[in-house]
This record gives C-alpha cells, structure tokens and sequence, in this order.
C-alpha cells in the first residue's frame, strides 16, 4: 500500500493550547509536540511571508526522519501575480526554501483567489515553468475551473487537483495525478466545527482505495477554530487505522498489478 498521511493546515494556533497542545507547553515547544501526533503538516504561514532559511532548517530538525511537510506557495505567485510568467523569481525563491527540507518536503500546494477565473493559457503556461521534481497541487477558488479540459491538462503534467470542499468552489472528487492531495474546510467549507462521523468514514474508504492501488495521499484538516483540525485528523486517522487492522489482505501492490491511471 501506498502512504497516506493526515495532519493540519499549519499548528501554531492559541485555541490548540489546552485542548490539542497541553497546558503550559512552551511555544518553541510546539512543532515537536505536534509532529510526535502527526507525520505531517501543511505550511500555511509561507503563504504569506517566506520563512528565513533558518526557521526552515529549524522545521527540519524539530521533526522525525520520516516527516513530511507540504508548502503553500506564497501569494505573491497565486494572487499578486496571478501565475504569470513574473513568477519565475518567487518560484526560484521557494525552490531555494523547499531545498533546505530535503527528503521532508512534500507537494506544494497553489491556493488560487476565488476572483481567479478559468484562463487556460496561464495555467498551461504557468506549468511549464515549475521544476519537474517536485509534486505540486492546484486548489481552485472559483468553479469555472473546473473543466474538462483542465482536468486533462492537470493530469496530463501529473499535477493533483486539489480536493478541497472550500465554500467558494468544493472540487469534484477526481484524481489527476498520481497521488491526491485533500484539504478539509470544516462542514460547509467555512474554517470551523467538526465533521460528521459519516463524512469521515467516506473519506477512510476513499482514501484506502487510492492507497491500495499505489496512490499516495495526503489530507490536511483547515477547520482550525477551536482545536476542531487536529480532533478531525486523528478520528479520520484512528479510522483509517482500524479498517486496515481489519483487512489483512490489504498489502503492497504486487509486480502483476497494473498501477491505476489518473482519471478525469
């Protein structure tokens, strides 16, 4: 089975205290606190300030071997320069931070303005510029987005529609790439309140399919109000780990086994 890991959409938040994080844990305490919970986490601040190089060798070191850290690409790409060919400086810029993560950086996640309307040819022609290295993910805050023929051209650069459930545009649930990328809003899509127990089981099944056919996945909870994001990741992860225990046939994709094409 492929891997599937579950954490949330950044971890330094004060309603945390007391409830995920215990009382009177210090803030530079923090991350590791976290990371002993969680194989993983998604950069959320570099969206809005590139970190110094040494808070991110800081993230690196604070975390175990097998730790996995996603990164928001900055605004000054999706928002400010709208995926223009004026990218190439900030591109180059998080390249030189993701660097420094070494075998702990995982996908970067583009987070579009929900003014950000379909424009096929900036898209197209953003792609071209990204290193071909690394995985990237695209969440669209606007429905126009969601074409035929971007699934294609997504699927075609191997590059993971992002399955979010933002109130501005939820995605359809199509994997584009070969691995999915998922980012739980709360209920409705609005930051706050937990999941129904049911919404999570169908996430468990969905995820473990994926899993089984060599997809790997990644979930990030951004419920964050009152401690709603890490209680949602470990119920989705405590279930994912029980229907496994559950299934001892479930094991690594045999040699014989064709690997499951991206669908659109």
């Amino acid at each position: 089975m492929a891997r599937i890991v579950v954490g949330t959409s950044g971890w330094h938040y004060a309603s945390w205290r007391g409830a995920f994080f215990p009382s009177g844990l210090l803030i530079r305490h923090e991350l590791p606190y976290y990371a002993s919970q969680f194989e993983t986490t998604e950069l959320n601040g570099v969206f809005y300030r590139t970190p110094t190089e040494a808070a991110v060798r800081s993230w690196h070191d604070q975390t175990g071997p097998d730790f996995v850290f996603a990164w928001k690409a900055s605004k000054f790409i999706t928002h400010w320069k709208r995926l223009s060919a004026r990218s190439v400086n900030s591109l180059e810029l998080m390249e030189s931070r993701l660097a420094l993560l070494g075998d702990k950086a995982g996908p970067v996640l583009f987070q579009l303005p929900p003014q950000f309307q379909l424009d096929v040819d900036r898209l197209a022609g953003f792609l071209a510029l990204l290193p071909r290295h690394r995985r990237y993910s695209f969440e669209f805050r606007h429905p126009s987005w969601y074409t035929s023929t971007i699934l294609r051209l997504l699927r075609d650069a191997n590059i993971s529609l992002c399955l979010s459930d933002h109130h501005d545009a939820p995605a359809p649930w199509r994997r584009t790439a070969d691995f999915v990328y998922v980012r739980g809003h709360g209920p409705g899509g609005q930051y706050r309140d937990n999941y129904p127990a049911a919404t999570l089981e169908d996430w468990a099944r969905r995820l473990r399919g994926w899993s089984a056919h060599g997809i790997d996945v990644y979930v990030y909870f951004d419920n964050d109000q009152k401690s709603a994001a890490p209680a949602d990741a470990l119920r989705l992860r405590a279930l994912l780990e029980r229907r496994r225990s559950r299934s001892p046939r479930l094991g690594r994709r045999s040699s014989a086994e064709p690997r499951a094409q991206p669908s659109v």
